[in-house]
This record gives C-alpha cells, sequence and structure tokens, in this order.
C-alpha cells in the first residue's frame, strides 16, 4: 500500500476510514473463533535460558553475550476484545493467557521486543477493533506479564485517535514498565534512542511506519510518529551509536500486506541500510519487519540479519483483499538471535545462532501456539508450522545457519 494525503472535511474521515481497510483488515471473528540503558526485569525460568556465549578473546573483560527475542503485530480486533472480557470473568480485560503459549521463549530471553500496532482507549473504554484501533490498556500489562522489555509503536494505525491515543498508549506502557520506541510525546522523548541493557551490551531499538494512513502528524508535533526514510533511520543508527549503543535493532513497518514475498521497496531499502558503515563497522545489526498479515522470509543481506515480516502474533480471523477469510493472517514467526561480545574493543557484536519459531494463533481457542514444539500428533499444527518453514527459509536463509527453533 503506498502512502496516501489526508482529503480535508467530512469525506476525509470516510476515505481514511476505507484506506485503512487496506492497511489491517477487521478479523471479525468470534470471540472463540538517549535515555539511561535499563536492565531488563527479572524472568521468570532464566535459569533454563538458552546459553550465551561470554567474552571473546580480546572483548571486554567480563562482557557477557545475549539472545534477543522479536514476534509480530498485536493486532487486537474486536473478536480479541471479547476474549480478552471472556478470560477476565466480566471484570474488565485480561489479555495475558493469549500470549501464554510463547512466555516461555519470550521470558527466557535476555531482551525480548514486539510489535504494539494499535493505540489504546479510555480506561473503561469504549475500544474499538478495525477499521479506527482503540484497545484496552490492559494488554500493556499482558506484554509485561509475557516477558517482553520493549515494543515498537510505529505503525499505520498510531494516529488511529490523534494525539491522544499516542499518549494514551505511552503512558499505559510506561506504567507497565515496557519501553517503547517509535513514537512520542514530545520533541524531546522522540529525539532520544531507547537504550535497553542485555548481557553486556546496550541494544538500542530504533522504530519507524512506512505510513499512518492518511492521518498527518498532530498539529505543531512533527516528531509524534518515525516515518520510515533511509537517510533518516542511517543517521538516527549513528546517533544511537554515539548515544552508547553497542548493537542497533531497527524495527521497520513496511511491505505489502498479504504478499509472503518481500516487495522491491523491502529489499532495496535492506540492501541500503545493511550496507550503511561507520568506520568499517555496521551501523545496523538487526532489522525486524512487520506489517503484512503473514510470514516473511529471514534474510542476511551484507551480513546482517533482515526479517521480512514476522507475521501477526494476536489478532482475529483475517480477512484479506479479497473478502475471504485467509489463514496467513494467524500464522508468524518469532526470531531469536544470540549476540556474542566483539573480539577487538570497537568490533562488532555478531549473531552467532540465528533461529526462527514458528506459530500460529489459534482463534478458536484465542491462544498463541507455538509451533515449534509440536509434536506432530496435530496434522493441521504439522502442516501450518511447515508451510511458515518453508517461507521463512524461502530466501536460502539455512544456507547461513538460520535453524528452527522451539
Amino acid at each position: 500500500m503506498t502512502p496516501r494525503t489526508r482529503p480535508a472535511g467530512a469525506m476525509a474521515l470516510a476515505a481514511v476510514l476505507l484506506a485503512a481497510a487496506t492497511g489491517c483488515t477487521d478479523g471479525t471473528g468470534p470471540a472463540g473463533g538517549a535515555a539511561a540503558p535499563e536492565a531488563p526485569a527479572g524472568r521468570p525460568g532464566a535459569s533454563s535460558r538458552p546459553a550465551v556465549p561470554s567474552a571473546a578473546p580480546g572483548a571486554a573483560p567480563g562482557a557477557a553475550g545475549f539472545t534477543l527475542v522479536a514476534s509480530g503485530d498485536v493486532l487486537p480486533h474486536d473478536s480479541i476484545i471479547r476474549r480478552a472480557a471472556e478470560d477476565a470473568g466480566g471484570d474488565g480485560y485480561d489479555f495475558t493467557p493469549m500470549f501464554s503459549g510463547v512466555k516461555s521463549v519470550v521470558s527466557q530471553a535476555d531482551l525480548a521486543v514486539c510489535h504494539m500496532e494499535t493505540v489504546y482507549g479510555k480506561e473503561g473504554g469504549p475500544y474499538t477493533g478495525y477499521p479506527a484501533f482503540k484497545s484496552p490498556p490492559e494488554v500493556a500489562a499482558a506484554l509485561k506479564a509475557t516477558g517482553y522489555d520493549s515494543c515498537s509503536t510505529a505503525s499505520n494505525h498510531t494516529l488511529d485517535d490523534g494525539a491522544a491515543g499516542l499518549g494514551r498508549t505511552l503512558d499505559a506502557l510506561d506504567r507497565a514498565g515496557v519501553r517503547h520506541a517509535g513514537s512520542a510525546r514530545t520533541e524531546a522523548e522522540a529525539a532520544r534512542p531507547t537504550l535497553l541493557k542485555a548481557g553486556g551490551a546496550t541494544v538500542a531499538q530504533l522504530a519507524y511506519t512506512y505510513d499512518t494512513n492518511g492521518y498527518p502528524m498532530p498539529e505543531g508535533q512533527p516528531w509524534a510518529v518515525q516515518l520510515l526514510d533511509e537517510r533518516k533511520v542511517i543517521a538516527d543508527a549513528r546517533a544511537a551509536r554515539a548515544a552508547g549503543a553497542d548493537v542497533v535493532v531497527v524495527s521497520v513497518h513496511w511491505g505489502s500486506e498479504w504478499q509472503t514475498e518481500p516487495d522491491e521497496r523491502q529489499l532495496s531499502l535492506g540492501r541500503a541500510l545493511t550496507a550503511s558503515q561507520t568506520g568499517g563497522r555496521p551501523d545496523i545489526d538487526l532489522i525486524l519487519g512487520t506489517h503484512a498479515h503473514v510470514p516473511q522470509a529471514y534474510e542476511k543481506v551484507n551480513g546482517t540479519w533482515i526479517i521480512y515480516g514476522m507475521g501477526d502474533q494476536i489478532a482475529g480471523d483475517m480477512i484479506n483483499h479479497e473478502g475471504a477469510f485467509d489463514p496467513r493472517g494467524n500464522q508468524g514467526s518469532i526470531g531469536r538471535f544470540t549476540f556474542a561480545p566483539p573480539r577487538t574493543t570497537g568490533g562488532r557484536w555478531e549473531v552467532t545462532k540465528a533461529e526462527f519459531i514458528p506459530q500460529w494463533f489459534d482463534t478458536g481457542r484465542g491462544r498463541v501456539v507455538n509451533l515449534g514444539a509440536a509434536d506432530g500428533s496435530d496434522p493441521r499444527r504439522t502442516d501450518v508450522r511447515d508451510t511458515i518453514r518453508q517461507v521463512v527459509l524461502s530466501r536460502g536463509a539455512d544456507k547461513d545457519g538460520l535453524v528452527m527453533g522451539k
């Protein structure tokens, strides 16, 4: 979908909402159907985390490697909101059970990032799904309980409820203890990279979106949402490095919806961003893509891993551009990357292990399912897992060492 400008007057809102129909489909299935670096909160099950490399020869004394986990769009349609109300037993909304199937994967990572695609409504509602989303703020508490440390918040829906919705979302994430990148309440906040601690590294998360469904930036706030621009991303990455980041992670809301293969914009921008270097060191260490609603490939480009699209993590039954239910809209992957410290002072933190974990959102039960841990007894889950694996490896990532994890 190409960026659009917003017409004036009453016709504009109708046009924008219609445009949003091509931005995130309705999921109307049944309810059943430089800030100072901050260390992630203590994690349950930390003793069973995957082993990470310690300092390599020549690295800073005591430096430790780390694992980073990343997942796709959290997109609460009306059916998802109804399910959360049911899971709360009639007392508010509880999204925590939806994530339970992947909690062990998320909470055992040293650093876990998600993509919060929608904005939050006022306490008590009203809450809405497609086409202009206002989600219950209880989503933030569920993200924290699952083990997420930070979320990208730049998407085509970031301005669905203007500056007020943007502000409520970041306020709720702050209260829950979840960091965020990609949208901001103040100019100073927009100028600061989100810096996080993981192992012996300081990790910067930067986030951008291709568009805001035609909604203009709030008056006097051109910095409210970070828009995707090659030169800006590179400049921000270099600024994050100057602010102390050892590893720079870029979250991008991009691509063509319902298209399994990355489009030419993703491919060309991916090449440009991964080619950018300063002093012989890449400016960007990992690219995490969202928006397409379907799983897309992983690929190592210029020595840097790109996930073109992780697919939706939480979403209702998805309707594609042809108006038909499309099961791919509830399929996705979680990326897990193990980073080792540099071998020489000022060198790059290297990915020593790259994994994908196939996942599926069972709209009938309202639960995320870790397909990497599937035992093969359910043919339907096995078929979905194999479909996701085929897509993820479609650009030859297995030849660069990408493996399926559990």
